[in-house]
């Protein structure tokens, strides 16, 4: 006897929901795949495959919700499991202080599918490992290397989602990264260059495009060119930041403090709150009239462009910033009420089946300017520029920041000279973003994603793309953090 579809379990828990006289319900069942292979020291360390289904159900019973999950997709667990996010949702009505309503949403009954050219599953181990074994060969051929790395990764996600007011989704997801990084040790000091692709919503035709091993030999250099150059002098420089640099900075300063969850308070007690408190929407003067902020969960091949949410919301595009003044949240059907909006933005996900789905950062990205990163260089008399991303620290409210990065070079009088290390800078959130004088143009755009943004309780790890042009910023602090950068 063929098992039953996913659609007829869905059938089969939502009846139960029904049933029970609550007001909504969804089910999620997911399959996903992941393939991680790490290199070390020109050698293969891990090969990791792993395969992991199951189905989470949501239950929202007289304004209070209840959750529950299993890995075991069966006649018998899927009611089971229904019945217990019921008793769940009943038990926490009993106690629940204010009510959840849910912003109305259309009915979706759609399949997304990510384009993919050359599908990672079918490229031979050997093909892959031979790519890394050959790339840190290169970083090792080069003076002053003495530890490498090299990675391919992929993940494919299936997934059917149905709710008790219609809607049903099918998705297939892909996405894959790859990276090398060297080491260069010189009198006792160690200093680490890297080169990523971004994780994007690509086949292995990524891996193939970022051409790792022709990278290798500039990784390696660099890397020795960093241990061998000067330190730092503390001080107020003015610094361009490069499209992954921005990622991280966007990602921190600038998408979490715009999870309305996080404003509201749901994080406080975890990952902290907020300093864009709801009385600043429309009026607070975020950055300069260089910086405007787009959150866009439809652009093709980024990792948030899911379609849909957790919420079987359609994925939107909508201003975070609009020429310097906070103009939106992230958002999802629960919260977007609390702020005056008819509609969530949708950004409710969740990290796997067995996770509540949450608000979390949507595809923030910096819009891009009008000129060449030749001409913001020109414009700094002194100052630094800074390429990828390393060590940071932020505090709860995401308003006193500092960060690090992967390469430095000194500018001086709008040329880039020689190296530098150990390099910090540290700053306000607003303040730095008013600093912005100047965006390059969208020839120079890059993306960069994370797979690994936590938040929650329990923890979960949330997927998002950060896209920006190299920007330049006036008047940051730096200091010298030896050993951090």
């Amino acid at each position: 006897m063929a098992s039953p579809s996913w659609e007829e379990f869905a059938d089969l828990a939502l009846r139960r929901i029904k049933a029970s006289g609550a007001e909504y319900g969804d089910i999620r069942i997911q399959r996903s795949t992941t393939e991680s292979i790490l290199g070390e020291d020109r050698r293969i360390a891990s090969i990791r495959s792993i395969e992991d289904s199951g189905f989470g159900v949501r239950v929202l019973y007289h304004g209070a919700w209840g959750f529950a999950a299993s890995s075991i997709l069966s006649l018998e667990e899927v009611p089971r499991v229904a019945d217990l996010a019921v008793e769940i949702a009943r038990g926490s009505a009993s106690i629940a202080v204010e009510k959840v309503r849910l912003a109305e949403e259309p009915i979706h009954c759609d399949r997304i599918v990510t384009p993919v050219r050359i599908d990672p599953a079918t490229v031979p181990l050997d093909q892959k490992t031979s790519l890394l074994l050959n790339a840190m060969e290169a970083l090792h051929g080069r003076r002053g290397i003495v530890r490498s790395t090299a990675e391919v990764w992929w993940r494919r996600d299936r997934k059917h989602f149905e709710s008790t007011e219609g809607s049903v989704l099918d998705c297939d997801l892909l996405a894959a990264h790859g990276a090398i990084s060297s080491t260069a040790l010189h009198e006792g000091r160690f200093a680490t260059r890297s080169c990523n692709t971004p994780h994007l919503r690509k086949g292995y035709e990524l891996i193939e495009e970022a051409a790792l091993l022709q990278e290798a030999p500039r990784v390696a250099d660099q890397a020795f060119e960093k241990v061998t150059a000067p330190a730092v002098e503390n001080g107020q420089y003015d610094m361009v930041l490069d499209s992954e640099h921005l990622s991280l900075t966007m990602h921190e300063s600038c998408g979490h403090p715009t999870e309305l969850d996080r404003v509201l308070g749901y994080e406080a007690n975890y990952a902290g709150t907020s300093f864009l408190t709801t009385d600043k929407l429309g009026s607070f003067r975020f950055g300069s009239p260089h910086v405007t902020l787009v959150a866009d969960n439809t652009e093709p091949e980024t990792l948030a462009a899911t379609g849909y949410d957790d919420d079987g919301v359609a994925c939107q595009r909508w201003d975070i910033v609009r020429d310097g003044l906070f103009v939106g949240y992230c958002t999802n059907r629960e919260v977007a009420s609390k702020i005056g909006e008819q509609r969530s933005r949708g950004s409710n996900r969740a990290d796997g089946w067995g996770s509540m789905p949450i608000v979390r950062i949507a595809n923030i990205g910096l819009a891009p300017g009008t000129a060449t990163l030749d001409q913001l260089i020109a414009g700094v008399k002194r100052g630094i520029y800074i390429e990828g991303q390393g060590s940071y620290s932020i505090d709860q409210r995401r308003y006193n920041f500092q960060f690090g990065g992967d390469a430095f070079w000194l500018i001086e009088n709008g040329k880039r000279t020689h190296m530098l290390r150990d390099v910090i800078y540290h700053g306000i959130t607003p303040e730095f973003w008013n600093s912005c004088d100047g965006v390059a143009d969208r020839t120079f755009r890059r993306r960069y994603g994370f797979i690994t943004c936590g938040k929650g309780q329990p923890a979960q790890s949330g997927w998002m793309t950060h896209a920006a042009s190299p920007a330049r910023f006036r008047n940051a602090q730096v200091i010298r953090g030896e050993g951090r950068s």
